[in-house]
């Protein structure tokens, strides 16, 4: 592949993750001199270790969840806390972004919380740059999880509410605990 050839590889890799894109990235399409290039002359800015932007892309609020995307190739899936304040159940606040990784070297950060495991496709949606889990997912997840059983309702309840799942999908759940199973059924009682 030339490096011409590379370069659009890359752009076009970049531009599922809001213009972010790593250094292995760069040497996999054999471009490196392009993007080193491109730092010099501004259009590629550095994000972090590893971490690097074309800088034609605009900042958002969802930069962090499209960076490191990026980082895991785009294998990452945004989850627990994490989801389900992109959904907006709930008044959780995470401190730290949930990461589920089913493989991947994960950086050096103390920002982030790497879950090893595998998502059925079912189990994730596109939110643009980045993957997040289903609202049904993150609520099972959440369940499994050590937060409150207060705050565990303020999430059904706000999943029930805007019509994110339904109590019959939380009733039809199999593979929960029996504690996650208990506290859903807890939340569930008064709908």
């Amino acid at each position: 592949m030339s490096e011409s050839d590379g370069w659009r590889v890359l752009r076009r890799y970049a531009g599922r993750h809001a213009g972010y894109f790593t250094t292995r990235q760069a040497l996999r399409t054999g471009c490196a001199g392009l993007v080193q290039a491109g730092i010099c002359d501004g259009s590629v800015l550095r994000a972090g270790v590893g971490l690097l932007r074309l800088a034609e892309f605009p900042s958002g609020p969802l930069d962090e969840y499209a960076m490191w995307a990026a980082w895991f190739d785009g294998a990452a899936v945004v989850s627990h806390q994490s989801a389900a304040d992109l959904h907006g159940l709930g008044r959780l606040r995470p401190r730290f972004l949930h990461l589920s990784v089913g493989a991947g070297r994960p950086p050096l950060t103390a920002r982030l919380v790497v879950l090893r495991r595998r998502l059925r496709d079912i189990e994730a949606e596109s939110a643009g740059p980045f993957l997040v889990t289903t609202p049904l997912r993150t609520v099972l997840d959440l369940a499994e999880s050590e937060i409150g059983q207060t705050s565990l309702d303020e999430v059904i309840g706000d999943a029930l509410a805007i019509g994110r799942c339904t109590v019959d999908e939380l009733r039809a759940i199999e593979v929960l605990t029996p504690r996650a199973a208990d506290r859903v059924a807890r939340s569930i009682a008064g709908f």
